[in-house]
């Protein structure tokens, strides 16, 4: 027994821990209830089978519906946008491939007579300049 000291190591302490709860236990609990879809609401009612896949998806389905509907209008401005910058691009860029496609599907002609060997210490040949400038 010890006798009164009014030099205390530490103060009173006021420890209670009741005996039937567990807080692990009751946030496992509460967990599964969230993972199951369950509500206080339904706490009363009977176990209906489908019922926990049936609250499931209607979540699912209504979180995907508040998180794609802001978007929803941004991104079809952006897909028209984006088809308007095409077709732009597909204009300006026809006239060129047309052409392209067509110089390359004539057969080309040579404008040059081949010489007959090369020579490079032969003298080079002058073409006059038909220029008629000042």
């Amino acid at each position: 027994m010890g006798l009164f000291s009014p030099f205390k190591s530490r103060a009173n302490e006021f420890k209670y821990e009741p005996r039937y709860y567990d807080p692990k236990k009751e946030q496992r609990e509460q967990r599964r209830r969230e993972l199951r879809g369950e509500s206080s609401a339904d706490a009363g009612r009977e176990y209906q089978p489908g019922q926990y896949i049936r609250t499931q998806s209607e979540a699912r389905r209504e979180r995907f519906a508040q998180r794609y509907s802001k978007k929803r209008g941004t991104s079809t401005i952006v897909l028209v946008l984006g088809i308007l910058l095409a077709l732009v691009v597909a204009y300006m860029l026809a006239p060129r491939l047309a052409s392209v496609m067509t110089e390359a599907s004539t057969p080309r002609t040579r404008d040059y007579v081949e010489e007959e060997g090369f020579d490079p210490y032969a003298p080079i040949r002058i073409v006059p300049n038909d220029y008629n400038g000042e």
